[in-house]
């Protein structure tokens, strides 16, 4: 059984500081335990709103490495990139913004590419930071013909390159990873995608829904922060 704790609030704003408020102490907490400090943050709507609350929290930014938990295949460069948002944020508190995309055709050879860069950072993370897609997503863990290998890598094995049921590719980090962080976080707006996580989560791994199949195997409390 999944061990979920539900934090509600009554604005994305009270839930932007709270969420901040969160992370900065878990950012905190790794900086006095080990001197550094490994986060993976979402980049979704959601998130990319809270960045700037948290980029002002007073910490020492130039012992965290930022990584995204999932990024589209495209060049830094590129508006869509998900390591450019983050480093649009964070570069500037001196925070280490580390990309794990290799603009590349293979969307299999990207996510070697990933992988091989992860396994470079201190691990395991000290936050994964998770959204919810309308799909049922989490990260870049979409149904499709890779989702089984999203969920059954190696635990060895930190990021897979990834293709939709649409075609869009990918790279994420792997089931292992997000359940292997010291904590795993999640943010979510609206009803329709409260009762749609509920229902994941009490399916478990019978859920059909990507994001109940990571959850399933959770061994740790996962911390799920929602407003209306």
């Amino acid at each position: 059984m999944i061990e979920a704790e539900w934090w509600d609030y009554d604005t994305p704003d009270e839930m932007a500081e709270a969420v901040a408020g969160d992370i900065g102490f878990i950012i905190g907490s790794a900086l006095d335990a080990r001197g550094e400090a490994l986060i993976a943050l979402s980049a979704d709507d959601i998130a990319r709103a809270i960045y700037p609350t948290l980029a002002d929290a007073s910490l020492q930014w130039k012992k965290v490495v930022v990584i995204p938990t999932n990024d589209r295949i495209v060049s830094v460069e590129d508006p869509s990139s998900h390591a450019r948002a983050l480093a649009q944020q964070f570069l500037a508190k001196g925070a280490r913004v580390v990309p794990i995309v290799t603009p590349i055709d293979d969307y299999r050879a990207a996510g070697n590419s990933a992988d091989a860069r992860l396994q470079d950072l201190p691990w395991p993370p000290d936050l994964v930071w998770l959204g919810m897609g309308d799909d049922g997503s989490a990260a870049g863990i979409v149904s499709g013909p890779d989702l089984q290998d999203s969920l059954e890598a190696p635990k060895a094995r930190r990021a897979v390159g990834t293709k939709s049921e649409d075609g869009e590719t990918r790279v994420t980090l792997t089931r292992s990873s997000i359940l292997g962080a010291r904590t795993v976080l999640i943010t979510l707006q609206g009803q329709d995608k409260r009762e749609m996580l509920e229902q994941a989560i009490a399916d478990g791994q019978s859920s059909k829904l990507p994001i109940g199949r990571v959850l399933a195997e959770a061994e740790q409390p996962i911390d799920i922060h929602w407003c209306p």
